[in-house]
């Protein structure tokens, strides 16, 4: 599905499976993240041609959260279709070569950097650990071992979706919790924003100078009675709030 959202219709391109992020590659293509692995989308035509098989050969797993780094590198998650635990894992792509990172994870989540790329982000949503890891700015690769950098087990819900502003400031959706939470660089919560649904489930920087919020929600889990309960759940909210954000980087496949 892609919409303009001041207002322009809406076209929908079937994937075919299932699918949980994308990548600019330049004005003509883009690189998806899919169920059996990395796919090259022709803008024009929807069509997708298979790059770079990501767990094809496993059946249990999907794609989940996925960024780009500064440098160009892609870090994308996979998780288990049941959450299975420990089921997922996160890659490092770059140029047409793939690496996994991290293993033993059950829902990848909160994938993001520095401006300067010499910091990552990342959770595995079932811990209810965010973590932080030194990367070497050329290559987007860790290049330390992971510390806490947020412990959220005694906070209502669970870490999802995050992206990280120009100052520092990571935006967190707290599915669950029905708030984005805003992290400073030290790790302690400097703003929380309710929203109107109890599962959000990612923000993004949007607008002509990135310096508006838009966040996704979902409604998934949910039975019909919980579901009149959650009307706005599924929909994508644009906050009233200033941010300083910026712009994905664009991927480079090769």
């Amino acid at each position: 599905l892609q919409k303009q959202l001041s207002g322009g219709a809406a076209t929908v391109h079937e994937l075919g499976q299932m699918a949980s992020a994308i990548a600019i590659i330049d004005d003509k293509r883009q690189l998806i993240a899919a169920e059996t692995g990395l796919y090259v989308r022709d803008v024009a035509t929807g069509k997708l041609t298979l790059h770079t098989p990501v767990e094809a050969d496993n059946p249990v797993t999907r794609s989940n959260d996925s960024r780009v780094h500064p440098c160009g590198a892609l870090w994308m998650g996979t998780m288990g279709k049941g959450e299975e635990k420990g089921a997922g894992s996160i890659y490092w792509f770059f140029k047409g070569e793939l690496r996994r990172l991290f293993s033993d994870i059950t829902v990848s989540n909160s994938i993001c950097f520095t401006e300067d790329g010499a910091i990552a982000y990342y959770t595995d949503t079932s811990t209810g650990l965010l973590m932080r890891v030194a990367c070497d700015p050329a290559t987007g690769l860790p290049a330390g071992e992971p510390k806490l950098f947020v412990d959220h087990r005694s906070a209502k819900g669970y870490i999802d979706g995050s992206v990280l502003d120009r100052d520092g400031i990571l935006w967190n959706a707290v599915w669950g919790g029905s708030v984005i939470e805003a992290y400073g660089p030290d790790g302690k919560l400097v703003r929380t924003v309710a929203m109107p649904v109890t599962q959000p489930s990612c923000p993004a920087f949007v607008g002509a100078k990135a310096d508006r919020l838009a966040v996704t929600s979902a409604w998934s889990g949910k039975d019909e009675k919980q579901r009149l309960l959650d009307l706005q759940g599924g929909m994508t909210f644009l906050l009233d709030i200033p941010v300083n954000g910026r712009f994905e980087p664009r991927v480079l496949i090769a």
